[in-house]
């Protein structure tokens, strides 16, 4: 599964370092680029071992906004 997050308060490198190693922390992500510039995290899961919105919560828990 593909989905892409747009994430607001991401604001420098820091903080795309946080997000990214934060949603590659779970088991069944496969893949993660964030995109500084356009707020936006490109996510390659299974969903069979992680839901969407479990990487939303984790994302926002380091205080970030996530929106989609």
């Amino acid at each position: 599964m593909q989905a892409t997050l747009e994430v607001q308060g991401m604001t420098c490198e820091n903080c795309e370092t946080k997000v990214k190693q934060t949603v590659e922390s779970f088991n069944g992500v496969t893949g993660v680029e964030v995109h500084i510039n356009t707020g936006s995290v490109d996510v390659i899961y299974d969903e069979a071992e992680v839901k969407l919105s479990e990487l939303r919560q984790a994302v926002e828990a380091k205080g970030y906004r996530v929106v989609v």
